[in-house]
């Protein structure tokens, strides 16, 4: 008898931690940095081997089962089912597999939602009275769901990829036409400096370390070595990423819109850069509700709209990125008094002497003056800047009897180096 009990409650919990049959889930609203308002729906189908006993089951059974799989399937569309899922690689998904049905278990399910609206929007029977489909709106926690999935190490956590990249920094900037300063964007605008304000804010709510650009000095040491690579050199948003070496910068441009009845709106979009390539991670738009004379409440609700899931790219890079090592940009200058085979066996030199301490290198550009690449590091061996740049130079002097490699300026994210004729 013991046994059965036993066999009975442990097949009762599989069944109701298992993933959920429907699978369907709406955003509805973006609440705040850990919660959402999603609108989901639940699926039961009746047990029994013939319809009338199946219709029996829906009749006692349905409400009740079809309502469990609508909150299982908030976390199923958190997870997997939105625009910026949580689980977005293979490799990341494979992991989740061996933990799939502790998120889906009744507890966990109850913990990651916060809040059940008490109205049931849509009840309908299906499969000819043989099924019920139930939609209902739930709040829900994601910040409880992301900190289970960094324990079961399913997802890196916060803490981990400090101590990894050594605290990745984030830069908040607004977006302004090039050769214009963000910062001075920022002073001369309040609604600007509230948006900031609000995304830093945010952020920092997430564990994020958030350089404040108006406590970063003027870009100093990259005009002359950015100004080989065309026109990027224009654009300070990025040059002073690199500056102040920041992991990635967030750029924003928002517009107040005319509403009804003297009311007005908001929308702001948000986008994600990789300060290492420029390269653009994730772009996002959010919108406020139409209000009067509440300016700062509708940036506010419109950051909230869009912020959460470009965070969620943000981890999601981190994440895959990490599987290569730390990022570094390296900028090499060779001085233009070698002559052209001269400059082509240094060149050869170095990407050899890159070669043996890298896990992986783009090549971005090379010119005779200029060479231009993203490397990646292990994170152990290379935790610093310097580290690189020593290992780098002792690398090339074994390889090669011409020049002498230089730094110029080295910071957390980029090594801006010369080779001299000495």
């Amino acid at each position: 008898m013991y046994k059965f009990y036993c066999t009975f409650f442990l097949s009762l919990n599989f069944f109701f931690s298992q993933e959920p049959i429907s699978k369907q889930a709406t955003l509805i609203e973006t609440i705040s940095s850990s919660e959402v308002m999603v609108e989901s729906v639940g699926i039961y189908y009746g047990k029994g081997k013939k319809n009338r006993h199946k219709r029996k089951d829906i009749k006692k059974n349905g409400l009740i089962n079809a309502l469990a799989d609508a909150r299982k399937s908030c976390i199923y569309f958190i997870l997997f089912g939105s625009n910026d899922p949580l689980l977005a690689s293979d490799e990341i998904v494979l992991k989740y597999k061996n933990h799939k049905d502790f998120f889906f278990s009744s507890s966990n399910v109850s913990r990651y939602i916060t809040y059940e609206d008490s109205k049931i929007i849509k009840k309908v029977t299906i499969d000819n009275g043989t099924g019920l489909k139930v939609t209902k709106r739930f709040k829900v926690n994601k910040k409880y769901l992301l900190n289970d999935l960094e324990e079961k190490e399913i997802l890196i956590s916060n803490q981990k990829l400090s101590k990894m990249l050594g605290n990745p920094f984030i830069l908040v900037l607004p977006s302004v036409k090039k050769g214009l300063s963000p910062i001075l964007a920022l002073s001369a605008d309040k609604y600007l400096k509230h948006s900031a304000t609000v995304i830093e804010s945010y952020l920092t709510s997430r564990n994020f370390d958030v350089v404040v650009s108006e406590q970063v000095e003027v870009i100093e040491n990259l005009n002359n070595a950015q100004a080989s690579l065309g026109d990027q050199g224009e654009d300070l948003a990025y040059q002073l990423a690199l500056s102040i070496g920041s992991d990635i910068y967030f750029q924003f441009s928002g517009k107040f819109e005319d509403g009804s009845y003297g009311t007005n709106k908001y929308s702001i979009t948000i986008r994600v850069f990789e300060t290492t390539t420029g390269r653009l991670l994730g772009s996002e738009t959010g919108y406020s509700k139409s209000r009067k004379a509440e300016k700062m409440l509708n940036i506010e609700e419109a950051i909230n709209d869009a912020i959460d899931k470009v965070i969620t790219k943000v981890i999601n890079y981190w994440n895959l990125d990490l599987q290569n090592g730390i990022q570094y940009k390296t900028i090499i200058q060779i001085s233009s008094e070698f002559d052209n085979e001269e400059i082509e066996e240094i060149q050869f030199s170095l990407m050899d002497a890159m070669d043996n301490m890298v896990n992986e290198s783009k090549e971005n550009i090379i010119t005779d003056e200029t060479m231009d690449y993203v490397i990646w590091c292990d994170p152990i061996k290379y935790n610093k800047t310097s580290k690189v740049y020593r290992t780098l130079k002792s690398n090339f002097n074994k390889k090669s009897n011409l020049g002498t490699l230089k730094k110029i300026n080295i910071n957390r994210k980029i090594l801006l180096l010369k080779i001299d004729n000495d």
